[in-house]
């Protein structure tokens, strides 16, 4: 027959069954109801019990002792033996409860098959541990067999002699699941979760046609057995085959159903948290992960799968937070709930040194375990811990399987299995995830948020109309500071420049570090007058004093505002265009009185200014205003000079000298970087031809420019003019930033490869900031990396940093490329990297970048020359 077996929901509960259960919710009165309900149930089977014994004599004879345990283990088979199918989401079973019910109608008394089916009914109910609704059950039990025997009887009565004598017996057991599925509705309807009489009368349709199958089956067996010599040796092979079948389906159906649950969890991890991760809030750019009632669809489709009475979730969704607890299905006794935020090592069930579905029964445990079982109100447990790369993140428990009394199988094991190795993976994605978002948008030395994310939530505001401003504080004498003691010390100025005020504006104003000794507040809706104090205030706070150990810094700040509000008639919409406001207004700040500015339409000459510097760039490289300077690079440990870095300056004859942070923007942005590119790779190559001419074998090093991978020419122009200046291409290093080479892959990729197939040396600078993925590393041909000098200048005070530069060490040299580290300023970060194997340093603690007559006067002060077997001279290292 097929009966309704539970719908999908959260926090259902177990109602009574006629054979299997039902779930739905119930509240107080309908249980009260029910209970009624089950009284008069109850009554009107031992009423229909009585009258049909009353009315059937009672024929005794000794078979009757084979056939009684023979039709009560018929009936026990019958009600294991079901085929649990999914249907959208309402389970049904079918069971095959009619093939011993026609047998007992044609051999045996109708007292020995009631017996029987109570037997084997309430027997398999106190199996599964469901005999909390046995009276509405007995009743039921009752009424399936009193009422067929009566029809079958009667029938065979009123067609006597007209008739087979099974046709009796074949309506009679048709009656049996029609009485089933209409009390299973009728209770259903009592508690208040009755179907559509459309849907009502569907299901019976379906009871029937599968009670006839099954009625035809047994009836069809019992001829075969009765009239056929060996018959019932045939009978019991088709059953055997049946079986078989059976099993071999009902495996199928449970991998598809394993399968779909493992489809349905990895559907609602992958999509929950998304909103939160997409909303431009500071906190979602900190944390996107899910938090814990955003599991509780996966803890209840787990319970679903399993047809578990609960499914306990224990999830360290935080390193540093207490571990959370989540209950899918009946709750959690109270000692076992006080204790939910227990350590995960804590309970004797969740020791779990491996990674694999531990099984307890509380009658074959261990007391220690029985205790932890009894706490938790279940008399099974399946336990299997989320383990990450590193750590244990969590652990699942299944207590107790409500639909089969023999409780979790191995294919329950199995899938509990596949579904932990799933969620662990899945937490742990999310982790690394969180982690790339959070470094997508914050700045690594001072945690703040970093220009991507200001721009993240100025742009929010602007997007939703209101008046957003953008105050910016720069910290003054850094570099000074930085030159006198060594990067590491400005790093730790701009920390606690940073900490000052994030404690002065709270957690909820977004506060962004921009560049190295650059802050920017989003105080948004605010009226510029607020922005005027605010900047004050935070100018005021970064100027004062810095104890760091035993000495104290003196610094100073300027602070410039600027509005989103209409300037010279126009609102600003762009938020690069409010940052740079704030930009200009800050420049105009170091030239005031009181170091605030705010921006005003007048300050656009700044803008002027830029132009100019774009307009005079040609003119400044024909008449020598670019120069390029070298900066050394060393072998480690050796310390042989094996090359330099070629890094551009600009003498402005009215600005002065320029930060090539201002003029080689503005050149890339306007073209004139192809001519800067090849300006300063003309000098360098004079330069490697004139080491060559004295014998010296030294590189040197040139950036590229995203622009310079768009030309198709480029490799044939570098080609030529290595060829003029007859200078090997192995002495040639093309330095590359990983964003240059992802804006345009596909262009970019196909050049560097000529350049590569020519045997020029290109190498990956700043790496760390980047993608820095061993995937986009693998694909480009590069012979070097460069450790970005950020992580290497915060090797002495950030483990974190020295873990970064000791990755990328062993990154490089696994892929046979030479690691360079950038930033070298002191013997303690070279003596780390040369225990690390780093190849090549470069940094201020070797020299500055000096001019071309500096560079040889500082080659023949501090190194000496040494001839090696092919006759090239290595210059080594002095001090």
């Amino acid at each position: 027959m097929i009966e309704r077996h539970r719908s999908f929901g959260p926090q259902q509960q177990d109602l009574p069954e006629a054979r299997p259960p039902v779930r739905a919710e119930v509240d107080p009165a309908s249980r009260r109801t029910f209970t009624a309900f089950s009284a008069v149930v109850l009554g009107a089977g031992v009423l229909a019990s009585l009258l049909t014994s009353s009315w059937l004599t009672f024929d005794y004879g000794a078979e009757l002792l084979l056939i009684g345990p023979l039709l009560a283990v018929g009936f026990l088979l019958a009600e294991q033996l079901t085929i649990d199918v999914d249907v959208k989401r309402v389970g049904w079973t079918i069971s095959f409860t009619e093939i011993p019910l026609i047998l007992g109608l044609l051999t045996a008394p109708f007292e020995v098959v009631l017996a029987a089916n109570l037997l084997a009914g309430i027997g398999a109910q106190v199996g599964r541990r469901a005999a909390s609704h046995v009276v509405y059950n007995a009743g039921v039990f009752c009424l399936e067999i009193a009422i067929p025997f009566a029809v079958a009887h009667a029938v065979n009565d009123a067609l006597f002699g007209t008739a087979p004598a099974w046709f009796g017996p074949v309506l009679g057991t048709l009656t049996s699941p029609l009485i089933s599925c209409g009390f299973a509705l009728a209770a259903l309807h009592v508690l208040g979760g009755a179907m559509r009489v459309s849907a009502a009368a569907r299901l019976g349709v379906r009871t029937l046609a599968v009670g006839l199958l099954n009625t035809s089956v047994g009836l069809i067996g019992y001829e075969v057995a009765s009239s056929t010599m060996w018959g019932w040796l045939l009978v019991a092979l088709v059953a055997v085959a049946v079986i078989g079948l059976y099993r071999a389906y009902s495996g199928l159906l449970r991998e598809q159903r394993d399968l779909e649950a493992l489809s349905d969890v990895s559907l609602s991890v992958a999509r929950s948290g998304q909103s939160a991760a997409q909303r431009p809030s500071e906190s979602a750019l900190d944390d996107p992960e899910m938090s814990v009632d955003e599991w509780e669809p996966v803890a209840e489709r787990i319970r679903e799968q399993l047809n578990a009475s609960r499914v306990v979730l224990r999830l360290r969704l935080d390193p540093n937070a207490e571990v959370s607890t989540l209950v899918a299905g009946a709750s959690l006794p109270e000692p076992a709930a006080a204790a939910a935020s227990t350590a995960l090592r804590d309970d004797s069930l969740l020791q779990l040194p491996g990674s694999h579905v531990r099984s307890f029964k509380i009658l074959e445990a261990p007391e220690e375990v029985r205790r932890s079982l009894r706490r938790r109100g279940a008399y099974e447990a399946l336990v299997v811990p989320l383990r990450g790369a590193s750590q244990l993140l969590g652990a699942v428990e299944a207590h107790d399987r409500v639909s089969r009394w023999r409780g979790f199988g191995r294919a329950d094991v199995r899938l509990l299995h596949t579904l932990a190795s799933h969620l662990a993976t899945a937490m742990d994605n999310r982790r690394l995830l969180a982690r790339l978002r959070h470094d997508a948008y914050h700045d690594p030395l001072t945690g703040l948020l970093n220009r991507t994310g200001l721009r993240e939530l100025a742009a929010e505001e602007l997007r939703t109309g209101r008046t957003a401003m953008v105050v910016r504080i720069d910290l003054e004498v850094l570099t000074t500071v930085s030159e006198a003691l060594g990067y590491t010390w400005g790093d730790r100025l701009v920390v606690a420049a940073g900490q000052r005020m994030r404690a002065e504006l709270g957690d909820a104003v977004p506060l962004a570090r921009l560049e190295a000794n650059s802050f920017a507040v989003l105080a948004a809706g605010d009226t510029e007058q607020e922005a005027q104090e605010l900047a004050h205030r935070l100018r005021e706070l970064v100027a004062e004093p810095y104890p760091l150990d035993r000495i104290v810094v003196e610094a100073d700040g300027v602070a410039g505002y600027a509005s989103s509000a209409p300037a010279d008639g126009e609102r600003e919409s762009d938020v690069d265009g409010l940052l740079q406001r704030a930009d200009v207004a800050v420049r105009a700040a170091r030239n005031g009185e009181d170091g605030v500015r705010g921006y005003t339409p007048a300050m656009r000459q700044v803008f002027l200014r830029r132009f100019q510097l774009v307009t005079q760039f040609r003119q400044a490289l024909d008449t020598g205003q670019v120069e390029v300077h070298y900066q050394p690079k060393v072998a480690l440990p050796g310390r042989q000079v094996v090359g330099a870095e070629a890094l551009v300056r600009w003498s402005h004859p009215e600005y002065g000298r320029l930060d090539p942070d201002e003029f080689v923007p503005l050149v890339e942005a306007t073209g004139l970087v192809d001519a800067l590119t090849f300006f300063v790779l003309e000098c360098a190559l004079t330069k490697v031809r004139g080491w060559m001419d004295r014998g010296l074998r030294m590189s040197v090093a040139v950036n590229l420019s995203v622009h310079n991978l768009a030309d198709e020419t480029f490799p044939d122009r570098v080609a030529e003019a290595l060829r003029r200046h007859d200078v090997p291409p192995q002495l040639l290093t093309l330095e590359l930033t990983e964003s240059s080479v992802m804006a345009d892959p596909e262009r970019s990729l196909p050049l560097l490869r000529r350049m590569h197939a020519m045997g020029v040396v290109l190498a990956v600078d700043d790496f760390g900031t980047g993608y820095s993925s061993l995937a986009y590393l693998r694909q480009l041909p590069v012979d070097e990396v460069k450790i970005d000098k950020s992580f290497v200048l915060g090797m002495g005070t950030d483990l974190a940093d020295m873990a970064v530069v000791r990755s990328i060490v062993e990154l490089g040299h696994s892929l046979d490329l030479l690691v360079v580290a950038e930033g070298v300023e002191d013997d303690a970060s070279r003596e780390q990297l040369i225990e690390m194997g780093c190849d090549v340093a470069q940094g201020y603690l070797i020299t500055r970048p000096l001019s071309e007559s500096r560079l040889e006067a500082w080659l023949r002060a501090r190194t000496r020359s040494c001839r090696e077997a092919d006759s090239e001279t290595v210059l080594t290292l002095l001090h």
